[in-house]
């Protein structure tokens, strides 16, 4: 359904990135945010998913900047190197690269953006600084406890699993205690439970989420 492109980042860093089009009829865009693992072919998935749901769609490879074509597999080597990379990229990098893709979807109506595992901080950090956007969802964004100075100034959603080993449900307590008015919804599931390709897909609470996503795009967009 999608096809690659090339994105220009305001710093002069070219990127690439995966769209998938709606068509004339996408009433809006979505800025897919990856996880660790790359714009692999979950991600994709992801893309093509809210094209089908109407949204012209793009995910930006952010690993771009320090090694091209990341694809990783879901086991113990990929999550390693996933970190590796990310712990390589800078927030602010990392936030130059989605601005980009918003700038690029700019003139297809409202945007927002989208993110899973790591883009589920960044897409709370492009909440806070990315011009131009007009919602944004967090799927077990990890850290954004640690980033609760960062202030949105658009509608923000946030997704969580009550099993979560890497985000301790006191961390969702900080983030429900700092921001009341954020929607914060838990989930009986772990890390990841979005991602069909992980051990931890949880297919009832995928569904809920995606369902309590796509209206939630519905009214601000």
């Amino acid at each position: 359904m999608g096809k690659h492109i090339r994105l220009m980042a305001s710093d002069g860093h070219e990127l690439a990135a995966y769209q998938a089009d709606a068509g004339p009829g996408a009433r809006s865009s979505v800025v897919v945010a990856q996880e660790i693992f790359g714009v692999n072919a979950h991600i994709r998935s992801v893309v093509d998913g809210f094209a089908a749901a109407g949204y012209h769609a793009i995910a930006p490879a952010l690993f771009d900047r320090r090694e091209r074509g990341v694809e990783l597999a879901y086991d113990s080597e990929g999550v390693a190197r996933g970190r590796q990379l990310k712990g390589e990229v800078s927030l602010a990098e990392a936030d130059a690269d989605i601005a980009a893709s918003v700038a690029h979807c700019a003139g297809r109506g409202p945007v927002a953006v989208v993110g899973y595992c790591w883009g589920g901080l960044l897409a709370w950090s492009a909440a806070a600084g990315c011009e131009g956007l007009a919602a944004a969802v967090g799927y077990y964004g990890g850290g954004i406890a640690e980033h609760l100075h960062l202030k949105p100034r658009c509608p923000v959603l946030l997704h969580f699993g009550d099993q979560d080993t890497a985000i301790p449900l006191q961390a969702v307590d900080k983030v429900r205690k700092a921001y009341p008015d954020i929607p914060v919804h838990l989930y009986p599931a772990g890390h990841g439970f979005n991602c069909d390709a992980r051990g931890s897909y949880h297919a009832e609470s995928a569904a809920l989420a995606r369902e309590r996503t796509l209206a939630f795009l519905a009214e601000h967009l």
